[in-house]
């Protein structure tokens, strides 16, 4: 018997340190892909990845051979592809807009361009037949302003922070669920074009989602967790828009997800992102991010030199946390009273 517990002891000790071996294995893997991703979507020859050039559709095949080596299932018009008609409409005084292209038709008098653009977009089908058809919408943009004007000799608008520190999240998260336990309920995950100009990507997809908006419970957008926030409580740690609006902040809280409420209430961070879309169409919808106020943002510095990268890989496992916290809630979210904001047509 002596002898028995002392095999049965050395086999669960075996056991621990393999998953501790595998779980090093696993940090590292993931630590190796995201300083990967980040380098090669703000890199100088993706050339700011503006909507509608060719950087943008550098950065959506980076993103679509990701979604696949993760064995994420395809849920785009073609593959992971969602295609968006879109437009460049001169306006008055010189320069242009981008626009939807139906927005631009009924523009007989002005100069435009057509041009096409698209949103990623791979899903994860829920396990549990009870709520499998409740949908957690997972979003990020991987578009940024493009090249403009030269700061200091560079005018390369990279966008490590904002946002493809974002877009590897997201990637990172697909990655988890795809392969691992599965999630209750089913999650889309959306890299959106657009933000930039106006958040024409989500608009394009609340106007033709994977699965009927009736069906969306929440959606969680990640934007610029590529530095920590100190007042977020440092390295690995997010915060939330509009935290106190819906019952989001409390199941992450529950589910030990280290996620607190936004420091910058004054900022509105929680109307300046595409969480937003979701949010009017009565959709509990919020933006995780560490952003601290850099002076980096929106201009070229922002660059794959600023990335504090041990706290984005722990930042990124925060994110996976809240996406697993929701899909497997037992409740969905819900707004708290007057914390949905007012709804507009999309």
């Amino acid at each position: 018997m002596v002898k028995s517990r002392r095999l049965v002891l050395a086999g669960a000790l075996l056991l621990a340190v393999s998953a501790c071996g595998f779980d090093v294995l696993r940090r590292e893997s993931r630590s190796i892909r995201v300083q990967r991703l980040v380098s090669s979507l703000a890199a100088d020859s993706m050339a700011g990845r503006a909507m509608g050039t060719i950087g943008s559709a550098m950065a959506a095949r980076v993103i679509a051979a990701e979604f696949d080596d993760a064995g994420v299932t395809p849920a785009g018009t073609s593959g992971y592809v969602q295609e968006i008609s879109a437009a460049r409409v001169a306006v008055a005084g010189g320069g242009s807009r981008i626009v939807m292209a139906e927005v631009a038709e009924t523009l007989p008098d002005s100069a435009k361009e057509f041009l096409s653009d698209r949103n990623l977009i791979g899903i994860v089908r829920g396990s549990d037949p009870a709520v499998a058809d409740e949908v957690i919408v997972v979003g990020a943009h991987f578009d940024h302003l493009g090249v403009g004007g030269s700061v200091e000799g560079d005018s390369i608008y990279n966008g490590a922070d904002d946002d493809a520190s974002g877009v590897v999240a997201v990637l990172e998260a697909a990655r988890d669920l795809a392969s691992g336990t599965p999630p209750r309920r089913t999650v889309i995950f959306a890299l959106f074009t657009g933000e930039e100009v106006g958040g024409l990507g989500s608009r394009w997809y609340m106007d033709n989602p994977v699965l009927p908006l009736e069906q969306t419970v929440a959606q969680l957008q990640v934007e610029m967790i590529g530095r920590p926030e100190p007042l977020a409580g440092g390295p690995g740690m997010l915060w939330a828009t509009g935290y106190e609006r819906s019952t989001v902040g409390a199941i992450l809280s529950s589910g030990g997800v280290p996620v607190v409420a936004d420091p910058y209430p004054g900022e509105n961070f929680f109307f300046r992102s595409d969480n937003v879309r979701f949010a009017y169409q009565g959709i509990p919808a919020h933006t995780l991010s560490s952003f601290n106020l850099h002076a980096d943002y929106h201009r070229p510095s922002d660059d794959v030199e600023g990335v504090d990268f041990e706290h984005l890989v722990a930042a990124v496992e925060t994110v996976i946390m809240a996406v697993r916290a929701l899909a497997d809630a037992p409740s969905p979210p819900a707004w708290n009273e007057g914390g949905q904001p007012e709804r507009i047509a999309r």
